[in-house]
């Protein structure tokens, strides 16, 4: 990962932005350059991925054009040949080099073109303007806000923006800024054509796509590491890049000291796939001393995705310690495209896309975040094979009654277009879900929950949630995150539209704990 700001007016100091800028010094470790614009100042923390040297270091500049950028993007290779043939030159062998020719020759057209992870602000000297822009799911994150002179500033986190901006808000995914406005370039959660392809053309359209968008993501100038949990999404991610690798890869996996659901299984797909597997094992009092960090980093008050963070931001910062890996792939994003253990109640098709839609919307709030702060707070960076765009939009695309659990598997298509290949064993291809909060250890969530139990008295907890009256705890677990959360980002809970739960208006769903575990389908997916 790698950090940007960049800031629409003269308020400011160099001093004063440098000061904003080292907040997310984590993000990028490698070099920090800050560049002054007529107008403006744009700034950046480099993580060093492709083109290593100094050359990629950015802002990039061309013709007095500045851009700075998050991001991969996939396939440079063959554009930045194309515009080589239009008598461009480059500098570097950075992706993110290609942005301003493909700017001067586009404009903001050529975002919808960009098969990309990607957070970027260009500054156009022609306009005195920056322009802002970030991926269709916003894997690679984007704030912005107004100082009190009402100048836009622009940050990948917003802890960059505290005590600058009274209101900060995450920049719109699949949307551009200029001129004021925020333009939607892509909305992936729109099927212009329901896909009429039969059964066998979609399970070999999903194996054939998935596999392109892991091969795009094994490509780094750095050492690449892939966390394991032993449930499908990693395991798959895994087993396909062991397969393409001529060494053993690197595996991550952790788990409780007490009752780890998903060691046993990471094991058991490490030892199929010959990959050179780390094992990280945690105790009660990692879990509650990482508890504060952990809310500090990701920015969120949300139940879930903090439960689910602490394990994933641990075993970043132990593969941060102990090697020199700098990317790590990870399985987020299939449950959305396929399916939780909760859409097994969706009472109809339209219903069930309806849902997928609204949890790619908000992924860059919920799991997408988890990644991506998790990750980068240990100067790591993610990359998200589900959330290749091709692939994602083809399943988008699917006839969502394909895609319902009548088969009774859930991810039934996922499943069985990988059944031809064992990339990985079929028992762990078969294996029912378990969320990852709770196969990192079940005592994970008790111990959480027990915690928050003995922080709050009843009367307590009654009076301090009503304080807030947007996402109003409700549970003592949810007001103690809400409580860390506002001490760290005060007054700024709308960055997180509300608690990522379960449909509550499905029969079966109407739960009061986000965790599949309280689901009357949960069955053997706990052991």
């Amino acid at each position: 990962m790698c950090a940007i700001l960049a800031y629409e007016g003269e308020g400011i100091s160099k001093e004063f932005f440098e000061e904003m800028l080292e907040k997310t010094i984590s993000r990028g470790p490698d070099m920090t350059r800050i560049q002054k614009v007529e107008g403006g100042w744009l700034g950046f923390n480099r993580l060093s991925i492709m083109g290593l040297n100094e050359a990629g270091m950015q802002p990039f500049n061309l013709n007095n054009n500045y851009v700075v950028c998050n991001g991969e993007l996939y396939g440079f290779e063959n554009l930045k040949n194309y515009l080589k043939s239009l008598g461009y030159s480059f500098k570097s062998d950075s992706d993110c080099e290609i942005l301003l020719p493909l700017y001067e020759k586009l404009g903001t057209a050529m975002f919808r073109f960009l098969d990309a992870e990607f957070a970027c602000v260009i500054y156009d000297s022609e306009k005195k303007k920056l322009i802002a822009a970030r991926d269709p799911i916003g894997i690679r994150p984007l704030y912005y806000g107004y100082d009190k002179k009402e100048n836009i500033v622009f940050a990948s986190e917003p802890k960059n923006l505290i005590g600058v901006c009274d209101k900060i808000m995450p920049f719109p995914p699949g949307h551009y800024y200029e001129n004021g406005k925020f333009i939607q370039y892509r909305d992936m959660t729109k099927v212009e054509k329901v896909s009429e392809d039969s059964l066998e053309t979609v399970l070999e359209k999903i194996h054939d796509k998935l596999l392109l968008g892991i091969d795009k993501r094994l490509s780094a100038d750095a050492p690449i590491g892939f966390l394991l949990s032993g449930g499908l999404d990693s395991s798959l991610v895994c087993g396909v890049a062991a397969a393409r690798s001529d060494k053993p890869i690197e595996t991550f996996a952790i788990g409780m000291d007490i009752d780890a659901i998903d060691l046993k299984y990471a094991r058991e797909v490490a030892e199929y796939i010959h990959s050179s597997h780390h094992e990280v094992i945690i105790t009660k009092d990692d879990v509650i001393n990482a508890l504060e960090p952990v809310i500090k980093a990701l920015g969120t008050y949300d139940i879930t995705t903090i439960r689910a963070s602490i394990g994933m931001y641990l075993l970043c910062k132990w593969i941060h310690e102990n090697t020199d890996i700098k990317v790590v792939l990870t399985g987020e994003i299939s449950d959305e495209l396929f399916g939780y253990k909760y859409t097994d109640f969706a009472p109809d098709a339209v219903s069930f896309q309806e849902e997928a839609a609204k949890r790619i919307r908000e992924l860059h709030m919920y799991d997408v975040l988890r990644a991506d702060r998790c990750i980068s707070v240990n100067s790591l960076e993610a990359r998200v094979p589900f959330g290749d765009l091709d692939f994602a939009s083809y399943v988008m695309s699917i006839d969502p009654e394909k895609k319902l659990n009548t088969y009774g598997k859930g991810k039934y298509l996922l499943r069985k277009a990988f059944e031809k290949d064992e990339f990985i064993p079929w028992s762990i291809l078969m294996r029912e879900k378990a969320a990852f909060s709770d196969a990192v250890g079940h005592s994970l969530r008790d111990d959480l929950i027990e915690y928050a139990d003995s922080m709050y008295s009843d009367d307590e907890f009654d009076k301090k949630r009503f304080q807030y009256e947007h996402a109003t705890p409700f549970t003592k677990e949810s007001l103690l995150y809400r409580e860390i959360f506002e001490k760290y980002y005060p007054g700024q809970s709308e960055m997180i539209v509300d608690f990522w739960m379960p449909n509550k208006e499905w029969e079966g769903c109407n739960v009061d704990d986000p965790s599949a575990r309280v689901l009357s389908n949960y069955g053997e997916s706990g052991k």
